[in-house]
Formats: C-alpha cells, sequence, structure tokens
C-alpha cells in the first residue's frame, strides 16, 4: 500500500546539496511530492523535508541512499513518530463586492488571514494541517481561484 512518508533530513548548508538529493529521487524513478528546505539553529546545516509517496520498500531505499551521500548529517522518517506537520497556503480568489462578504466568511471560519485586497478579489493566507488547507480550498472553489501557492509540508519530531 502506499502512504505518503514525511522524511527529514538534516543536511550540510553547501552548494549543489539540494541538487544531489534532487538526483537521487529521480534517477531512482522516485516521485518528490512536496520538499522544503531551509536553515537550522546552526546555521551550517539546513533541513529537508521531503513527502515521498511509496510503499515500505521505497521509504527503505530512500532512506538508505540519503544515508550514503556525504553532505547529509541525519535522516528521520516521521511518518509514523509524533510530529508536527503544517503547510503554508496563499490564494488568491475571486471576490467581487457582491460576493466579498461570503468570501470572508469562509476565510474566518478557517482562521485566514486576507492579506491583500484589490476591486474584484482577495488574496488570503491560511496556515494549517494539509487536510485542512485542502478542505479550506474545497470551499473557495466555488468563488473561482485565481492563483494559488502552496509551500508544501513542512514537520519536525515532537518531543514527549
Amino acid at each position: 500500500m502506499d502512504t505518503k512518508h514525511i522524511i527529514n533530513a538534516t543536511v550540510e548548508n553547501q552548494p549543489a546539496v539540494l541538487s544531489r538529493i534532487v538526483g537521487l529521487f529521480s534517477g531512482r524513478g522516485y516521485n518528490i511530492e512536496t520538499l522544503n528546505v531551509g536553515p537550522c539553529a546552526d546555521p551550517r546545516f539546513s533541513r529537508m523535508t521531503i513527502t515521498v509517496p511509496g510503499d515500505e520498500h521505497v521509504l527503505e531505499q530512500v532512506t538508505k541512499q540519503l544515508n550514503k551521500l556525504v553532505d547529509v548529517v541525519k535522516v528521520v522518517d516521521l511518518t509514523s513518530e509524533k510530529h508536527i506537520a503544517r503547510e503554508l497556503l496563499l490564494v488568491e480568489v475571486g471576490a467581487p463586492r457582491q460576493k466579498r462578504s461570503e468570501v470572508m466568511s469562509v476565510a474566518e471560519i478557517f482562521g485566514a488571514k486576507v492579506v491583500g485586497v484589490k476591486e474584484t478579489t482577495l488574496t488570503m493566507q491560511y496556515v494549517g494541517r494539509e487536510d485542512q488547507v485542502d478542505d479550506f480550498l474545497n470551499l473557495l472553489r466555488p468563488y473561482t481561484i485565481v492563483t494559488l501557492a502552496r509551500s508544501g509540508l513542512l514537520a519536525v519530531g515532537r518531543g514527549d
């Protein structure tokens, strides 16, 4: 059965590390569903949050291959561990004056923030679990989504 695995990789903050890791995935025919990279508390390192669809065999192979790369310091599969995962959504929605209050009501229900207003559109920011982002988008679809950008998953392990 295919599962979406959440992998955190701590890597050296060096040029071409991202390229080598993406090459590792594409060279073996594995798909990266989402990928986020950012600096850690220690600026010598970056954290990559990678979501990979596949069965346990795919996860095992990806983990082994990542661990072989010299720039990779640590690899953790967060899928079955306690973790916190969030995604950022920026979405511009058609909202002419007669529909604006409806769109704002949907935003309010989800706790989304209006970050841009034009004559016929609203741009909103929403941070939530992936399923919440999906639910928010589904309620906005009748209002015409003009533009959307999703960050992909960010995740950290959660201690006890």
